[in-house]
């Protein structure tokens, strides 16, 4: 006998039970919908955000067919891939000679006959703003023409049809304080031009550039730098030509080949989207080719794995708060004749019904609220969406991933229900069943199975191992919390009525209390996976940063000869117009014969300082020379970070030249300079400069409390003044001073390895000369004010710069934690809402024997509260140590890989840290249930109505 007519009366009776108690329904759907919905706008957002090719070459090329550019290797023949991006000249052929590199290409004449086309080039440029001065590009391109729409776009004002015309980006307009009809000019040759609109890039909406016509800027820059020789020439670039090619043909591959004959690169639509096969590249035999499929990674496998089993765990306490509420209908069916079977098949039919109406009202919202926000995630992003790119398939998965769950989530209610007697279930009692004592076993086992196979694979750097094992793990922390929460009874001994009533009904009702627990465990599991593992990965990425300054400092330093007679203006326009807090801290240069910054051009035609380092254990690099990898095997991660942070290794990978310093990295200064930019506050320091003494930043520079300085004094037979103090040939110098020595943490101080006194340098018969200073930073500078700096140093005479930190701080990781907390801490409130329902549709009968002895009816509100306090909590901290278990296991991951790398190149960091975001889990495990209990409490209405018990 066919099982069908059995399914179609369940369906029908799922059916009507669902449209008649529509608040529950809402809830189930709302409860599988919102997953399906997160998972719908997030594969949008993905696919539409990611260019297509097409979408690519729209946001190079306009709508051009094709973009023409000469090499640097003159008028040759040349070979390039169909890409337009790989070339060369053909193998075998000689090198092009020097004479060959500096003819001029004729790349018009490689155009195909019949074509149109636009010039494009480039400068960077130094140009007014309403605040003062930013540095920008200039590019000369007609962009109003039609060729150019899909790369530049107009959103406000006019394209510029004038020579005296510009357009500007948003960015920089909104940056510069500009408005259209403004003047902007490029500073240097003095060229005023008149503001007429504002453009976007749709592919880069964070762009910051100014558009001319062609001809407008660079040509009477250059003749005004020939009449002016103080004016420096402008720096193009190479210029570019947009093709249009005749009508219905656009640039063939045929095309492309004629043109490299001629020396000239192209890049065509037609060809890049229908490239030609390998047999008709000349090129392909040189190219190794590369695969564009992008792997999987561990985190996306992870995450993934774990959201499926989320959807399941988040839907159902919806349908357990289904099947106590239909309890008496389906003792209905059990009475009339109704096996355990049916009883099971209507739930399960409910749990299909709800699964395709959620999983439809999900897509549809999906889809709904991407094109809703769509503005605001493309300014997020950076870049506009070609098209909402939609995958059927992708699609119809996702709403078939919520089907199924749906189905999944009813299955544990669907079998309570089958094993009810008709009688509990038509009088409203509950039987009493024992947990099971299997259950717990299973899940310590799958718990410790789950977190070795993840650790193992996260060692093993084996994505499927890591993302299994992190899912049995959580798992097996499902199949514990039955007995989780019967322990919490006993917490209750010795707290006031209110609570101790919530953790006893807690523990007494098991089944309700354990799948809202589980929602929540599963939510915040996933939170902390992503959150731990985005600020581990932020931590990492701070580590390996090389600041150019300290943090919170701004150096100011002379830009040329002799300019350190106009530094006293130049440090007024930054104390004026620069966020600074304190004093500035003055330092100086020093040098040995000839000015190397003066007599760079001839051989041996200057002087020479050094500060000589010496060798043997402390002083050498290990992780540099012979032995250095097979040390580097040996070296576990916290080992070599340790031998990469002493101060042998400390500048031996990258050393950041500055301050006018060379190689020695010395700077002349006094007390002021530890304080304001070292950060070393040490009276002992200070008194050591006072007297004389130089203070030392990298120890391993060091031998018994002395330095070795080797100095050697050669003069320029063009350095008349020098060169007359100081006759006959160069000497060489080597000098001990003794030195005070900085703690080994002030080794990684920027720029600086030795501060030393202008009297001990002069003693030396050393060079010295002020070139700036130091200033501390009471806040970050906005854009105005250091617009305003630099007119300001412009104005006093522009013979300085001011060197901002290249510092960057994560606010894009704060913002994803930000979102993740959120996120977590929805589904938490949710997950407890219902439990709390739950917990008062099943209480009644225990509310209303409260009220019969006297209790106030304020008990109703609280225990609410307490509750849903309970079931919060519990879940936070369950779900904070499950998402552990994957966060650790891809760290792990990437320690592996880190490790191979420093194997390879010792010098290569392998610090591959695990960072807790405790300001999420504070968030989570604090407010988030705090919360969850106001609300619930102040939700539930104090007033109960007596009833006669039942039974």
């Amino acid at each position: 006998m066919s099982p069908l007519p059995g399914w179609r009366a369940a369906f029908r009776i799922a059916r009507r039970d669902a449209a008649r108690a529509k608040g529950r329904s809402a809830l189930v759907v709302a409860m599988i919908a919102l997953p399906v919905l997160g998972v719908t706008a997030a594969d949008l957002t993905y696919r539409s955000a990611l260019p297509t090719k097409a979408e690519e070459l729209t946001a190079e090329l306009g709508s051009a067919d094709a973009r023409f550019m000469s090499t640097s290797v003159g008028p040759v023949k040349l070979q390039q891939m169909p890409d337009g991006i790989n070339w060369s000249t053909p193998e075998g052929a000689p090198d092009p000679t020097p004479e060959e590199q500096a003819k001029p290409v004729d790349v018009p004449a490689a155009f195909p006959e019949g074509s149109r086309y636009l010039t494009e080039r480039s400068v960077p440029a130094s140009v007014t703003t309403r605040h003062g001065i930013a540095d920008t590009e200039v590019s000369e391109l007609r962009i109003s023409d039609a060729m150019l729409r899909g790369r530049i776009e107009l959103t406000d004002g006019t394209y510029p049809r004038k020579p005296d015309e510009i357009a500007a980006t948003s960015d920089f307009v909104k940056a510069a304080g500009l408005s259209i009809g403004d003047s902007v000019t490029v500073r240097g040759p003095e060229l005023t031009y008149t503001l007429t609109g504002t453009v976007e890039l749709p592919a880069d909406l964070r762009a910051d550039a100014l558009y001319a016509l062609p001809g407008s800027v660079i040509d009477p820059w250059q003749k005004a730098a020939d009449r002016d020789k103080t004016i420096l020439p402008p720096q193009p670039s190479d210029p570019k030509w947009l093709v249009k090619g005749p009508a219905g043909a656009g640039v063939t591959w045929q095309d492309i080949l004629a043109a490299n004959e001629r020396g000239v690169v192209v890049k065509s639509r037609q060809v890049a989207l229908n490239p030609p096969p390998d047999s008709e590249v000349p090129m392909s035999s040189m190219s190794s080719g590369y695969s564009t499929e992008a792997e999987t990674t561990a985190a996306v496998l992870t995450v993934a794995a774990m959201a499926v089993l989320e959807i399941v765990l988040l839907a159902g306490p919806a349908f357990a708060v289904g099947a106590r509420r239909s309890r008496r209908q389906l003792g209905l069916v059990g009475s009339c004749g109704g096996s355990r079977g049916q009883v099971r098949a209507v739930v399960l039919a409910g749990g299909a019904v709800l699964g395709a109406v959620g999983a439809v009202a999900g897509v549809g919202a999906g889809f709904g609220l991407t094109a809703l926000f769509r503005p605001m995630i493309e300014d997020f992003t950076g870049n506009r969406f070609g098209e909402l790119t939609v995958r059927p398939w992708e699609i119809l998965g996702i709403a078939a991933l919520g089907l199924v769950t749906g189905v999944l989530a009813a299955l544990a209610p669907a079998i309570v229900a089958g094993r009810q007697s008709v009688l509990e279930s038509l009088t409203g009692r509950r039987g009493t069943r024992r947990s099971s004592r299997v259950l717990p076993v299973i899940g310590v086992i799958a718990l410790t199975a789950g977190v070795g196979v993840a650790v193992y694979g996260g060692v093993a750097g084996d994505t499927v191992f890591v993302a299994g094992g992190s899912v049995l793990a959580e798992l097996g922390v499902l199949a514990c919390i039955p007995v989780i929460v019967g322990f919490l009874g006993r917490l209750g001994r010795g707290l006031p009525l209110t609570p101790r009533m919530a953790l006893r009904d807690a523990a007494r009702n098991r089944g309700r209390t354990a799948p809202a627990v589980a929602a929540v465990m599963a939510a915040v599991a996933g939170s902390v996976a992503i959150a731990t593992y985005t600020s581990s990965s932020a931590a990492q990425h701070a580590y390996d940063f090389e600041p150019n300054l300290t943090p919170g400092t701004v150096a100011l330093a002379a830009s040329g000869i002799g300019a350190d007679a106009e530094l006293p203006r130049s440090r007024a326009a930054v104390e004026q117009n620069y966020p600074v807090s304190g004093r500035p801290a003055d330092f100086g240069r020093v040098w040995a014969g000839s000015d190397c910054s003066v007599y760079y051009e001839e051989e041996n035609g200057c002087g020479t300082l050094e500060l000589v380092k010496p060798t043997g254990e402390g002083h050498s690099c290990p992780l540099k020379g012979k032995g250095a990898k097979e040390l580097a095997l040996r070296l576990s991660a916290d080992e070599h970070k340790r031998m990469m942070n002493s101060p042998a290794c400390m500048d031996e990978n990258y050393t950041m030249v500055a301050f006018g310093t060379g190689e020695h990295k010395i700077v002349i200064g006094g007390a002021d300079v530890l304080d304001t930019y070292v950060k070393l506050d040490d009276p002992a320091a200070a008194k050591a400069l006072a007297d004389g003494t130089p203070v030392l930043l990298n120890s391993a520079y060091a031998k018994n409390g002395e330095v070795t300085l080797k100095a050697t004094h050669l003069y320029s037979d063009r350095d008349e003044k020098n060169r007359a103090r100081h006759p006959g040939k160069a000497r060489t110098t080597t000098d001990r001073l003794k030195v005070y020595v900085a703690p080994d943490r002030f080794a990684a101080t920027p720029g600086i390895r030795m501060v030393m006194p202008q009297k001990t340098a002069e003693r030396l018969g050393l060079h010295v000369e002020d070139y700036g200073s130091f200033y501390a930073l009471g806040r970050d500078a906005t854009d105005a004010e250091a617009q305003a700096a630099y007119a300001a140093i412009d104005q006093a005479g522009n013979r300085a710069y001011l060197m901002s930190s290249n510092e960057r701080f994560r606010t894009q990781d704060d913002t994803i934690l930000l979102i993740l907390a959120l996120f977590a801490g929805v589904v938490t409130l949710g997950a407890a809402a219902i439990t709390t329902g739950l917990s008062k549709a099943d209480a009644e009968a225990d509310l209303t024997t409260l009220s019969a002895v006297g209790a106030p009816p304020g008990v109703r509100r609280s225990l609410s509260g307490f509750q849903c306090l309970v079931v919060a909590l519990t879940g936070v901290l369950l779900g904070t140590v499950a998402g552990l278990v994957p966060a650790i296991a891809l760290r792990l991951t990437d320690l592996r890989a880190a490790l191979e790398k420093m194997r390879e190149d010792p010098m290569q960091s392998a610090y591959t840290p695990i960072v807790m975001p405790w300001e999420t889990v504070g968030l989570l495990a604090l407010v988030v249930p705090v919360l969850a209990g106001l609300l619930a409490a102040a939700l539930t209405s104090s007033r109960l109505t007596l009833a006669r018990r039942a039974g």
